[in-house]
């Protein structure tokens, strides 16, 4: 049977059993398609969890769009919450971005509104809440396919990770508030750490040129890794109890599109015997770089390319939880292949994030050569005794059109930032006082006492959030914005 043959049966056969993308073709939309939020029952360790859902009229959650069209869609809200979406990864007209007043209202209950802009090149996106009820899974894969991908003889497999908890988002919140009282010796220490690195250098910058995994770590603990003890670690809404099963063809091509969607949760994408070849991250592509584990923070995307063995057999794709032994994940399998049980918990605990596949990613289109016109620094703050997060300076940083921002982040907390920043992609250029032609992405990583430097263009006015994306972190208060000209 030939591949594609093969494929175009398959997708017939997944579309019944595929809780996310993984048998959706990319088509344009010659009108106004329904994009519906609402409400479903998901089953988590035998247990019943009401949660949020973002499909269309048919139920298939997400959108696939084709690059170069324009996304074209009427959102409906039919839950009983005001909510709205931010198409994360994409750069709408700053009106049509998704965060709640910033500047447009929260979407009803009940309530419809129109949404039209251009999707632009390629990618793997997402689009999630910018609200708590993120945590209650009102997320979905938003691709965005080129015609060079639809002819590609590949399968692409969709894998959308979340973390789950019963306990409601506020309650969750609440419960970290008051248990940083309970780490106030810990929180002591951490001080007194940041205070000697900032002696040693002098001011406040990082180790220049240390790996974040080569810092005297001693006093910290798994607090700093996972502050939220969850329930269940989900790939595409399912459990490794109960795993999602996509079938693929021997010596097939397979282009995973992972999407973080956890909320407080970092992982490291394990693809097992198959050494696979990163090939985008966040979206925009790379120059490939070879591995079988690649790191995954929140709000970040990754495709990595596999070429599958001749024989028959199953392949699992792992997530592993960062400093800890759950783990989730999918499983790849050929035709009446034997699937192995894998458990929800590994024998040794996940790798812990560090920045050095960062500064080994190089675009493959990096930003034109030119002088910042503004450059602005900011440190990453934390308070883990009163949970309280932010950055200094908070005010927003005023930019004007068509200019080149130098961005310099310096995180001194001692827990690790997912910064990122929406309507525009910015470029990598310097790691921890290194200097790189690093990759293009909105999400970057910032660990512990690290520097991450970033450039970027203002082409699309308007009041941008620049906030971490764990969830409780931004909630807590680690979110400013970039303003065009004094936008509010």
């Amino acid at each position: 049977m030939y591949r594609r043959q093969f494929l175009k049966t398959l997708a017939v056969s997944a579309a019944v059993v595929s809780p996310v993308l993984n048998s959706i073709r990319a088509h344009a939309n010659p009108v106004p398609a329904d994009l519906v939020i609402g409400k479903r029952t998901l089953d988590v360790n035998g247990k019943a969890a009401t949660i949020f859902g973002l499909a269309n009229r048919s139920g298939k959650p997400g959108l696939v769009l084709d690059a170069g069209t324009d996304l074209d869609i009427r959102l409906l809200n039919e839950t009983s919450e005001d909510t709205l979406i931010h198409w994360h990864g994409l750069t709408p007209p700053w009106n049509m971005d998704g965060v709640p007043d910033n500047p447009a209202a929260l979407l009803a209950a009940g309530e419809n509104r129109d949404y039209r802009f251009p999707v632009g090149p390629g990618g793997t996106h997402w689009m999630h809440a910018h609200t708590l009820q993120e945590q209650n899974l009102l997320a979905a894969p938003l691709i965005v396919r080129t015609a060079e991908d639809r002819a590609r003889d590949e399968q692409d497999v969709v894998i959308l990770l979340h973390d789950f908890s019963f306990k409601s988002p506020e309650e969750l919140l609440e419960r970290l508030k008051r248990s940083g009282a309970r780490h106030g010796g810990m929180q002591s220490r951490h001080q007194g750490m940041m205070q000697t690195m900032m002696n040693m250098q002098g001011h406040q910058m990082p180790m220049t040129g240390m790996s974040t995994m080569s810092m005297p770590m001693a006093g910290t603990s798994a607090m700093d890794l996972n502050d939220i003890e969850y329930d269940a670690f989900l790939a595409n809404d399912r459990t490794l109890d109960d795993p999602e099963i996509v079938r693929i063809e021997k010596s097939g091509r397979v282009r995973l599109r992972i999407i973080n969607g956890a909320t407080a949760t970092a992982f490291t994408i394990d693809t097992g015997s198959i050494v696979g070849n990163l090939i985008a991250v966040d979206g925009v592509d790379i120059e490939p770089v070879p591995a079988s584990r690649f790191p995954i923070s929140m709000g970040q995307r990754l495709d990595i390319r596999l070429e599958l063995p001749a024989a028959p057999g199953s392949y699992p794709i792992l997530a592993l939880r960062e400093g800890a032994k759950e783990q989730t994940g999918i499983i790849l399998a050929t035709r009446n292949a034997a699937v192995e049980k894998i458990g929800t918990t590994a024998l040794e605990t996940g790798p812990v994030l560090d920045l050095g596949l960062e500064r080994q990613l190089r675009p493959a289109t990096p930003l034109a050569a030119r002088s910042p016109d503004h450059q602005y620094a900011i440190t990453l703050t934390g308070d883990m005794t009163a949970y309280t997060w932010g950055i200094d300076p908070s005010a927003p940083l005023n930019v004007s059109k068509e200019k080149r921002v130098r961005l310099t982040m310096r995180n001194m907390s001692m827990m690790a930032h997912p910064m990122h920043l929406h309507g525009h992609h910015f470029q990598v250029v310097g790691v921890n006082g290194q200097g790189v032609s690093g990759a293009v992405r909105d999400t970057v990583l910032l660990t512990p006492m690290a520097e991450v430097v970033v450039e970027f263009d203002t082409v699309n006015p308007g009041r941008w959030p620049l906030h971490c994306h764990h969830l409780y972190h931004m909630a807590a208060g680690m979110m400013t914005y970039i303003a065009y000209d004094g936008a509010i």
